[in-house]
């Protein structure tokens, strides 16, 4: 792949709101959004690479970084083939992934990352309600413990967190998460509206 999608990625704790945001996003003239998690869910699971992943998830296993890169790549890549997406036109809104330093190391040969919005919470308390909520709106019935709730910060924190030691801190932006969703966006198109002004100026930047 000879072109790097230029890219911004949403970036935050589980709950965080990086895929309600990316939606919003995705709905801008200019911005293409693509969360991973979606990417996994509607895969074909009886093609090679789909397999794949069947055969480390049926074991309770993680998939391989590589392999997962590979899956992602696999989905832009058809996006851009049928024109769904348009690198030269649209930039990437990616969320969730890379989801460790090892992922975002195999990313930098199909991205180049212009703008990271991290999306902070420092009230843990209050994320967890959070996410308690929309687990009954969208009936994810584990999704509502706060066990697993906390497994997942913990994932977070070990595993994602350093991520953004990945990055020249220069690109990365921290938006307050705990504000209603329209003063979330509002700072979000602060960060992102010059990145996407300079990237109609130079496509291939």
């Amino acid at each position: 792949m000879a072109q790097r999608y230029q890219t911004i990625l949403l970036f935050g704790a589980p709950g965080a709101g990086k895929g309600t945001q990316g939606k919003i996003l995705g709905q801008i003239p200019g911005f293409f959004h693509v969360s991973c998690g979606e990417i996994f869910r509607s895969m074909d699971m009886n093609s090679k690479i789909g397999r794949i992943f069947r055969e480390y998830s049926s074991r309770g296993e993680l998939v391989p970084n590589d392999v997962t890169v590979q899956m992602w790549a696999q989905n832009i890549l058809a996006q851009t083939t049928l024109s769904i997406y348009k690198p030269n036109v649209d930039l990437l809104v990616l969320d969730g992934i890379p989801r460790n330093p090892a992922q975002a190391v195999i990313m930098k040969k199909h991205i180049k990352v212009l703008k990271i919005i991290h999306l902070v919470c420092p009230d843990k308390d209050k994320m967890i309600e959070r996410l308690q909520r929309r687990a009954i709106k969208e009936n994810r019935a584990d999704d509502a413990k706060v066990e697993v709730i906390q497994r997942r910060w913990q994932v977070y924190e070990k595993e994602t967190y350093p991520v953004l030691e990945c990055y020249h801190k220069k690109i990365i932006a921290e938006v307050d998460a705990m504000r209603s969703p329209a003063g979330v966006l509002q700072q979000i198109l602060t960060q992102v509206v010059p990145v996407q002004e300079e990237h109609f100026r130079n496509p291939e930047a």
